[in-house]
């Protein structure tokens, strides 16, 4: 049961993650700079940050493919996992050894409260940039994942043991889109504008189980999925270097609830997936990029978890000789006022520029950390 304990939200990560994704995107370069990309991106992976920059290519630059970009993150705010764990095996022996009793209600009371958060992702694309109208034919994938207990406190340990409940919750969206975009002068300014029309399967996932008798395999049985329609838009403004944007995802609402819990069935999750609006403002050129991004409106996500989101990022790149890529990045969620801020690292590899590969990883505190990785090319 151990192993099973610590792979259940692993588990139910990657069962959603198969089919799933959202209106956040993996991509190793902008997650190594602080997740920026509205008016920094390029015309890859334009459609994850602003379909506008579709539009905005070399000249050299005649198609381009990123295949695959992969990546997850995770956080453990009160060491769940190992905390299920040790109450799995005290459960057995409290009943008849006092000394069990004590660990376990400890055990129980440190649980209590603790969430664990589980993020994968993947994204692909084919571009074919152009003077006319820029394509870029992409999909992404993306799941997110809560794992928390439910513990009563009645003064009895081995019955609050024995009631107490774990709780799984996973949402995903896998979606494909095209990016369609445009460059132009208008009044004698540089512009560039895009939308991003696209198919997604929101799928939804709830388990629960005691801390002793649950299978994995079940996962899967309790779960809803829909097919809907979505859009993303963006604007971008550039005179030399500089650089201003914004970018619109997920322009059409939804309210996706899960399936209800097995014990309770008048209980369900709801998560909303909203219009989000960021703005963007960089210098790009061609050996450095120094570029930050800001959310206009805080995302609420499941209702029932402390997952807002409203960001604020700020990153950085250098080129070497376009051989090598050096990046940096950091971001704060503002809809809290006590979390830690993320710090964000990668490097870029082009040998001979024949392909490129971007590494990425992030780091917010011991019990939440993060890594990405990029295959690209361009010809």
């Amino acid at each position: 049961m151990k192993n099973s304990i610590k792979l259940l939200p692993i588990a139910l990560a990657i069962t959603a993650s198969s089919a799933t994704a959202a209106n956040y995107a993996v991509e190793a370069r902008g997650d190594a700079m602080g997740g920026v990309g509205v008016v920094s991106a390029n015309f890859l992976t334009a459609p994850f940050y602003n379909p506008a920059l579709t539009a905005i290519y070399r000249r050299n630059d005649d198609i381009g493919m990123l295949l695959p970009s992969i990546g997850g993150s995770y956080t453990d705010n009160g060491e769940l996992i190992d905390g299920i764990d040790d109450a799995s095996d005290l459960i057995k022996g409290a009943s008849s050894d006092p000394s069990k009793a004590s660990q376990l209600q400890t055990t129980l009371d440190n649980m209590r409260g603790d969430q664990l958060k589980v993020e994968l992702g993947a994204a692909a694309a084919f571009a074919l940039p152009n003077r006319f109208v820029a394509a870029n034919l992409f999909g992404k994938a993306y799941t997110e994942s809560f794992v928390s207990p439910e513990i009563p406190d009645t003064g009895d340990t081995v019955a609050d043991a024995n009631n107490s409940r774990v709780r799984a919750v996973s949402v995903g969206v896998a979606e494909v889109g095209l990016a369609l975009a445009k460059y132009q002068t208008f009044l004698g300014q540089h512009i560039a504008f895009g939308v991003s029309p696209k198919i997604q399967r929101v799928y939804t996932y709830v388990y629960e189980a005691s801390l002793e008798s649950y299978d994995i395999k079940d996962i899967r049985e309790n779960d809803t999925g829909e097919t809907v329609f979505n859009l993303d838009a963006g604007f971008v403004w550039f005179y030399g270097p500089l650089r201003a944007g914004i970018s619109a995802t997920n322009l059409v609402g939804r309210d996706i609830d899960t399936e209800s819990l097995p014990s309770n069935p008048s209980k369900t999750y709801a998560y909303e997936l909203r219009p989000s609006y960021t703005v963007g403002f960089g210098l790009v050129g061609d050996y450095a990029t120094l570029s930050v991004d800001y959310d206009l409106n805080e995302a609420e996500r499941y209702t029932d978890f402390d997952d807002n989101t409203q960001m604020i990022r700020v990153g950085g790149e250098i080129d070497i000789l376009r051989q090598l890529k050096l990046r940096a990045g950091w971001k704060r969620n503002l809809a809290y006022d006590d979390l830690d801020d993320t710090l964000t690292a990668g490097i870029g590899l082009s040998p001979l520029n024949l392909f490129q590969m971007d590494i990425g990883a992030s780091y917010t505190n011991e019990n939440s950390m993060g890594a990405y990785v990029n295959f690209l090319t361009s010809y």
